[in-house]
């Protein structure tokens, strides 16, 4: 089972998607940062670097309050911080000592991760899992305001891509080039980062 973080990179930052109605959508793309009137900080705010995984999750721009996608561009750095902190949204017993220990570590985090399995631009599952990564609090807060370097509204782009796919044109389909994310602290966390997660999708985009 292949469970490693995959996503489009640069030499200094990686790429990660949220999907929002257009209000939340709107606000972010004009001032380059997450708020507004319509966003919800008392919840937690889920982000996936991997493109196919966004696009089953929000239909292809196509469900509910998740119309808009948005591409977020964030440094590396950042992203570590994000993932030291994070504690996997499902009991391990190979992780954590016991449930308990791992609850007392789920209620002081304000990050979660969890695996789910990746999808095909058809919507089939795949073999390996794709990551996502929720926040909430102070960290969300600083991912809102001060980690995000560029927010872009790539929703014409996806829908441009939705309609390869239901004309079954997939080799006209365009996606973006994702490659492993590795660096020396994803590495120092691979077991607690490769176990794979069967919880099922928390609902916020």
């Amino acid at each position: 089972m292949c469970t490693n973080i995959i996503g489009y990179q640069t030499e200094e930052e990686i790429v990660v998607y949220q999907a929002y109605k257009p209000e939340i959508a709107k606000f972010a793309v004009e001032n380059q940062k997450l708020g507004g009137a319509s966003f919800g900080f008392q919840r937690m705010s889920w982000i996936k670097p991997n493109f196919l995984w966004m696009m089953y999750r929000c239909g292809w721009a196509e469900k509910e309050n998740q119309e808009h996608v948005l591409a977020i561009w964030i440094k590396k750095q950042d992203f570590e911080l994000i993932l030291e902190q994070a504690v996997l949204s499902s009991f391990q017993k190979e992780i954590y000592h016991t449930e308990e220990d791992w609850k007392l570590q789920l209620s002081q985090s304000e990050v979660r991760l969890q695996w789910d399995p990746d999808h095909d631009p058809k919507g089939n599952k795949l073999e390996r899992k794709a990551i996502q990564i929720g926040m909430k609090g102070e960290m969300l807060h600083l991912f809102a305001n001060k980690y995000i370097q560029h927010i872009e509204d790539i929703t014409t782009f996806v829908r441009k891509q939705k309609l390869y796919v239901d004309r079954r044109e997939l080799e006209k389909l365009l996606i973006p080039k994702e490659s492993i994310f590795t660096s020396l602290s994803a590495q120092r966390k691979t077991h607690t980062l490769a176990t794979p997660s069967e919880t099922p999708d928390p609902g916020s985009a």
